[in-house]
C-alpha cells in the first residue's frame, strides 16, 4: 500500500519520534511505499490562510500553499498519525494539517445548501493513530470520554472516509515512561502494522 506517516512533535528526541521511526521501519520492511511528513521539519504553518478560507465555499479551494500535502494525502491508502495528546486535543501543527489539507474537494464535498458534507477520500483504507498522553487512562476514558479518538473516528473519518478502518493506540502516563514500557508499546505498534 501507499502509506503516509504524519508526525507531529517538536522534539526529534521525543518518544513520538521514536515511535514514528518504528512505524516507518515496520511498514518499509513489509514492502509498503512510505511517505513521511514531519509537521515540524520543516515547520508546517497551522493557520488556515485568508485565501484558503475565502475559497472554502467557492468550488475551487486554494491548494497552492499545501499542494504537496494534499497530493500525499490523496495518494495514501493507509495513514499513520504519530502525535502527543496535549490538553486532550491535537498539537496545533496537526490540527492545522487537518484544517488546511482535509479541505473541500480533497477530503469531502459540500452538499447543496451546505448540508452534511459528503465523503471524498475513497482511497484511504486504513488509519492508525498513535498518541502519547501524560494523563492516566481513566482520565481520558472515564472523565474526558476519549475526545481525540471521537474526533478522528466520528468527525474526520466519518465525514471524509467512512469505509476507512480506524485503530488507535494510546500510551498513558507517557511523560517519563520507563524504557521497557516504551519498548513494549513500540513492539505493539510494529505487530499491528505487520498485519497490514
Amino acid at each position: 500500500m501507499n502509506c503516509l506517516v504524519v508526525v507531529a512533535h517538536p522534539l526529534e528526541t521525543s518518544l513520538c519520534a521514536a515511535l514514528a521511526r518504528t512505524a516507518v521501519e515496520t511498514l518499509t520492511a513489509q514492502g509498503h511505499a512510505v511517505t513521511v511528513r514531519d509537521l515540524y521539519r520543516p515547520a508546517f504553518p497551522p493557520a488556515l490562510s485568508e485565501a484558503e478560507r475565502a475559497s472554502f465555499y467557492t468550488g475551487a479551494y486554494d491548494r497552492s500553499a499545501v499542494a504537496a500535502e494534499i497530493e500525499a494525502l490523496l495518494a495514501a491508502e493507509a495513514l499513520v498519525l504519530v502525535f502527543p495528546t496535549w490538553w486532550f486535543g491535537f498539537p496545533a501543527a496537526l490540527k492545522g494539517w487537518f484544517d488546511r489539507v482535509w479541505a473541500p474537494d480533497v477530503a469531502f464535498v459540500h452538499t447543496p445548501n451546505y448540508g452534511p458534507i459528503r465523503p471524498h477520500l475513497a482511497g484511504l483504507r486504513r488509519m492508525l493513530a498513535v498518541t502519547t498522553l501524560g494523563s492516566p487512562w481513566w482520565v481520558d476514558l472515564l472523565v474526558m470520554r476519549r475526545p481525540v479518538r471521537r474526533v478522528l473516528k466520528t468527525a474526520i473519518l466519518g465525514g471524509c472516509a467512512p469505509s476507512c478502518r480506524f485503530e488507535m493506540m494510546s500510551l498513558y502516563g507517557a511523560e517519563r515512561p520507563d524504557q521497557p514500557r516504551a519498548d513494549a508499546f513500540a513492539a505493539r505498534i510494529a505487530a499491528k502494522l505487520r498485519a497490514w
